[in-house]
């Protein structure tokens, strides 16, 4: 059982085809020619054999990438203003944003949407037909500019969202003493997902510190 364990973990490690490898190394920071040209020169086989030290570091080199983006997937924190603007704070070191961008672009097709990347210190865009573009200014002065040049739509008219104010609304609904469970929590919302832009200082650091509980009371 253990051996059948191991093996499959292994397979699902190595599970990327050549071709896979060869579209998506190029988004990997420090991916070059060089290296493209030496996977493109080395066999399938060895390319998915966990005992070549080559392919480790690119299978590595991989799931970094998908790492990256599925962090920022599921912990970003957006906002959304009555113009139809949806921004937020992202941290991306490899070449994700058009990944990223798309994914929040088939969420909410009706939105214009604005990241700002804490890393490279740019904001990304991309409207509501799917075209993307980078701009070396700040999150604020782009969500100004855009939301100035789109009009007050029935659909946004009533909408001011703010998530800060949402997901403490969230827990002190949820919070019940008797289902209290902070150690599922922190498996749900691990360490690293706190250093991220749009979870810094938000209310889950309240949670994770067991002062969640100080500030229902004095709410309520």
């Amino acid at each position: 059982m253990i051996e059948k364990s191991k093996k499959t973990k292994n397979s699902r490690l190595f599970g990327f085809s050549k071709e896979e490898m060869l579209i998506n190394l190029p988004r990997h920071s420090q991916c070059s020619p060089n290296l493209l040209f030496k996977v493109q020169n080395t066999s399938e086989s060895i390319l998915k054999n966990n005992g070549s030290q080559f392919a480790r570091k690119i299978n590595q080199m991989l799931h970094e990438i998908f790492r990256e983006l599925e962090r920022n997937r599921q912990f970003t924190r957006t906002n959304l203003n009555n113009r139809g603007v949806l921004y937020g704070k992202i941290t991306l070191s490899h070449q994700n944003e058009n990944e990223l961008l798309k994914f929040f672009h088939d969420r909410f097709p009706n939105c214009f949407i604005c990241l700002y990347n804490t890393f490279k210190n740019e904001t990304i865009t991309m409207n509501e037909q799917g075209r993307f573009q980078k701009f070396q200014v700040s999150l604020d002065e782009i969500v100004k500019k855009i939301s100035l040049n789109r009009p007050i739509t029935p659909y946004f008219e009533d909408i001011s969202m703010n998530n800060e104010e949402i997901f403490q609304e969230f827990y002190s609904s949820q919070f019940i003493a008797s289902r209290e469970n902070r150690k599922y929590f922190k498996k749900m919302i691990p360490k690293y997902a706190m250093e991220m832009p749009g979870m810094k200082g938000g209310v889950e650091n309240r949670f994770r510190n067991n002062l969640l509980d100080k500030y229902i009371k004095t709410t309520k």
